[in-house]
């Protein structure tokens, strides 16, 4: 599955945003400053777009989008012999909510949408943004991208962080259909027999042989015969329509819910999951989901629980292995799973995590394992840092020796 950012983006502008932007005292025009890169992507005449702006902060639960209007103009366009460009923005919650320094990107997204990301300065999202773009580093000017013409294939991590932009990525496999219905019907199967399925349709990965690209293809090929098989489901739903009449509000967004409920669950079991069938076909001894201190569950313990919780065993011969598809601050959340363990290991999907969340972990004796592929996507400084799942492998393997 190959996708450009073309697919997404016509072009972008990224700057940091000063003072005078963010201060609503300072200034109420609503204008952003240094803009006239955006003459090259944008050209001369007035454009009026639809926006989205968001802001990313790593708090999940602190992100905010909201509905706003990007006006692309000439301040002088009646001066016979001046022209003066303004990007004025609508009035919105993001803007004055960053802060001098924090990332701002716009994205044109058609002839008349566009996106409007704002990531605080040093934030994971920041440093993804700027990996996705290509960007090295920006100041208070904005530098402009056309990316019609752009072909290469932004491969798993940037399709993860497209998708952590709420950008919906529309790929189907129309060919497995067929044999879907067949298999599952009209319904979604348990996580655990979807994951089955989807590794038996790749043909020449190697669990062993490499772990890392293992793990990516498989969990890539179930997220798109998932997506395939619930765009049918979906759409025959919605054909069907909701309560007695088909226009029931309430069953409707419930029946909402349960869909990105189902996405948000199944992601994080099927990522355990295919890492389940990897460490026994390297013939790691493992247990999954055991009980140790406060009823915590950690989500691996090597080589198992019953030497965990066994006083005579060596604790420097136990690993524990947490699984989180995100991490940002979510990563903390492993470090109490168990004690006996004082270095732990945390496996994750994040691309390019800041580096002042990765010295915190380092700090808090967290080692990072990150599949091969997405390592590079992280700065030179942290590389060294980080294993892939294959050393991680090889590290429990020599333990269990």
């Amino acid at each position: 599955m190959s996708i450009s950012l073309s697919k997404y983006f016509i072009s972008i502008g990224a700057k940091r945003l000063s003072s005078v932007e963010t201060d609503p005292s300072a200034s109420n025009q609503h204008e952003l400053n240094g803009i006239a890169g955006f003459k090259q992507i944008f050209g001369l005449d007035k454009i009026e777009f639809k926006a989205k702006f968001i802001f990313l902060p790593d708090d999940e639960e602190k992100i905010l989008e909201v509905e706003g209007d990007l006006t692309w103009y000439d301040a002088r366009e009646n001066h016979p012999t001046r022209s003066e460009h303004r990007l004025y923005y609508s009035d919105n919650q993001v803007i004055p909510q960053s802060n001098p320094g924090d990332l701002i990107i716009v994205a044109r997204t058609s002839e008349k949408t566009a996106v409007v990301f704002v990531a605080p300065n040093g934030s994971t999202s920041e440093k993804q943004l700027l990996w996705l773009f290509d960007i090295d580093e920006v100041e208070n000017k904005f530098i402009v991208k056309d990316l019609r013409t752009e072909k290469s294939d932004i491969g798993f991590a940037g399709r993860y962080i497209i998708s952590s932009l709420g950008i919906e990525i529309e790929e189907t496999a129309p060919n497995y259909l067929e044999d879907l219905i067949i298999r599952f019907g009209n319904r979604f199967p348990s996580t655990q027999e979807f994951s089955e399925y989807a590794r038996s349709t790749i043909k020449d990965a190697s669990a062993t042989e490499n772990p890392d690209e293992t793990l990516l293809a498989w969990l890539e090929r179930e997220e798109l015969l998932f997506k395939t098989l619930e765009t049918n489901i979906v759409k025959e739903k919605l054909k069907k329509g909701f309560g007695q009449d088909g226009t029931d509000v309430d069953e409707f967004i419930n029946f909402s819910l349960s869909v990105q409920n189902r996405r948000k669950s199944r992601a994080g079991h099927s990522f355990e999951n295919h890492l389940a069938v990897i460490f026994k076909q390297c013939k790691v001894l493992y247990s999954k989901g055991a009980v140790t201190e406060r009823n915590n569950k950690p989500d691996f313990l090597f080589p198992g629980h019953k030497y965990y919780h066994d006083d005579a065993f060596d604790i420097n011969l136990l690993t524990m292995l947490g699984v989180k598809t995100t991490a940002k601050d979510r990563w903390r959340q492993v470090l109490s799973e168990a004690d006996k363990i004082s270095h732990k290991h945390l496996i994750t999907l994040e691309p390019s995590i800041s580096k002042n969340q990765t010295d915190e972990m380092i700090a808090q004796k967290l080692q990072l394992v990150i599949p091969r592929s997405i390592i590079p996507t992280y700065l030179k400084g942290q590389q060294g840092q980080i294993i892939s799942l294959a050393d991680f492998i090889q590290c429990v393997s020599k333990r269990q020796a």
